[in-house]
């Protein structure tokens, strides 16, 4: 039987080491504001609560990004880290519009119909952290940015 060999990108990988870091840390402090404001309604509920995740996740992603990628920009030319910016940006944007769309109403469902906030919001949190790394990563694959 033929062995299928898939080409592993440091990069890729690297920004999927970082979704990761960012999903545990934001979805557990997530959780937590979730459940104390689980006497909240909950539309508010999962509006404060997915703000509170994005500022977390994307404080802790921002830092990652910036470490792991400071060495490799400054040997590149700066018309190549435009267009490589310009191409994380977009399949990002694509990513989040995909996250946000599945992670509002989830979250709102899953409190709506009674299940603990905290529960509520990792189970929200892991189905549509799934499907944004998917689609991120698959933008990026196409787009051959990494």
């Amino acid at each position: 039987m033929p062995e299928i060999a898939m080409k592993l990108n440091p990069q890729l990988l690297q920004i999927n080491r970082n979704f990761l870091i960012c999903f545990i840390v934001s979805a557990s402090l997530s959780a937590v504001a979730a459940q104390l404001l689980g006497d909240q309604e909950n539309y508010l509920n999962t509006t404060i609560t997915i703000i509170i995740g994005y500022i977390i996740y994307f404080g802790i992603f921002s830092a990652l990004f910036y470490w792991d990628n400071i060495e490799r920009y400054k040997s590149m030319k700066s018309n190549l880290i435009k267009k490589e910016l310009l191409s994380l940006i977009s399949s990002f944007g694509i990513g989040e519009i995909i996250y946000l769309g599945i992670r509002w109403p989830t979250l709102y469902y899953f409190l709506e119909f009674g299940i603990e906030p905290y529960l509520a919001s990792l189970i929200s949190e892991i189905i549509s952290t799934g499907c944004y790394m998917a689609s991120v990563t698959i933008f990026l694959r196409k787009t051959k940015t990494f």
